[in-house]
């Protein structure tokens, strides 16, 4: 692909977060939308309309066949993700997945076989992995500026009314807090300590249409690393981090909402603010990201590599498996 070309972005499921990443590529100069697929032609009209959306379709295998499209964001339910990412990576499209990647394990891995097979771009969609605030984390921790890292909090969770109709609370949907929104502190943990959690204690809420409605767990990453995560669909959560060291601490604003602040504390020394705001709403920079790979000809990117979204969704399985918790679907 050659250096300067523009991306051509394809969307399947014209829904609210499919809304907030069309708005989030407008900061991209070299960022297209030009194709979005829905089951019903009138809402891809209408998303088409709102967001300038040249190519309508009524399906969604239209976009992955569309010979003008060079990526495509996937914005449908949880329980869909891996079907339509496989139908796109057979069609040779860069696939960007909106989180949860799959509903388990076992479908991610099928996921990331076909990109393999295929040589295609294939990455998670784990949006504040990408924020400007979390790369300056990282090279906090590389840097080695608040010692051992010996434990993380962090949170996500809201309180909305149950609707069983909900993708939040139909089971044949992957309802539930987990992999809604838990899945941004699970993460946060692997990219913190990096590897698996050795040990999992876990509590779960399951409400009354068999989701979880709140739940907490601690996970040990092994030399007395412990992560402490919580999440909720029926509470509402603080929504902030903080990575613990030896000889210090970083807490982070909103770190799963558009952080831009963390203050590093150091024994002995003043605490540091840090603010690393942006322009618009923070999508743009996992597209940016799909845009890097492609140009560089990866198959996938080293910032959230596919082996790491694999282990996540296997760390989510064993948090779900101790509290009895199985999808319709698996």
């Amino acid at each position: 692909m050659p250096a300067q070309s523009t991306i051509r972005w394809g969307i399947i499921g014209p829904g609210r977060i499919a809304g907030v990443f069309a708005e989030g590529l407008t900061q991209l100069p070299d960022a297209q939308l030009v194709a979005v697929g829905s089951r019903r032609q009138e809402n891809a009209d209408s998303f088409g309309e709102k967001f300038g959306v040249p190519r309508r379709y009524a399906s969604y295998a239209a976009v992955a066949a569309d010979p003008e499209v060079d990526a495509v964001y996937i914005a449908t339910p949880h329980s869909s993700h891996a079907e339509n990412a496989i139908m796109c990576l057979e069609a040779g499209k860069a696939v960007l997945c909106e989180k949860p990647f799959a509903i388990n394990a076992a479908q991610a891995e099928q996921m990331v076989a076909v990109a393999r097979a295929r040589g295609v771009l294939l990455m998670e969609a784990m949006w504040t992995r990408f924020l400007p605030i979390m790369g300056r984390v990282r090279e906090l921790l590389a840097a080695g500026a608040i010692g051992e890292v010996r434990m993380v909090t962090s949170d996500f969770g809201f309180r909305t009314g149950v609707n069983p109709k909900s993708r939040l609370f139909d089971p044949a949907l992957g309802g539930g807090g987990l992999l809604d929104v838990g899945i941004y502190p699970v993460s946060l943990a692997s990219m913190v300590f990096g590897g698996e959690p050795e040990r999992i204690a876990t509590m779960a809420d399951i409400g009354e249409t068999g989701v979880d409605e709140q739940a907490a767990a601690i996970m040990g990453y092994g030399e007395g690393r412990i992560a402490i995560v919580w999440t909720a669909v029926r509470t509402n959560t603080p929504h902030e981090t903080t990575i613990l060291g030896s000889e210090g601490m970083i807490r982070i604003e909103r770190p799963s909402w558009q952080a831009t602040r963390m203050t590093v504390s150091r024994s002995g020394q003043p605490d540091e603010q840090i603010e690393l705001g942006f322009p618009g709403n923070g999508y743009q920079f996992e597209a940016a990201e799909i845009a890097r790979c492609l140009r560089e000809g990866r198959t996938e990117s080293d910032v959230m590599p596919l082996d790491e979204t694999v282990a996540i969704m296997r760390t989510m399985d064993r948090i779900r498996d101790a509290w009895g918790l199985k999808y319709p679907m698996e």
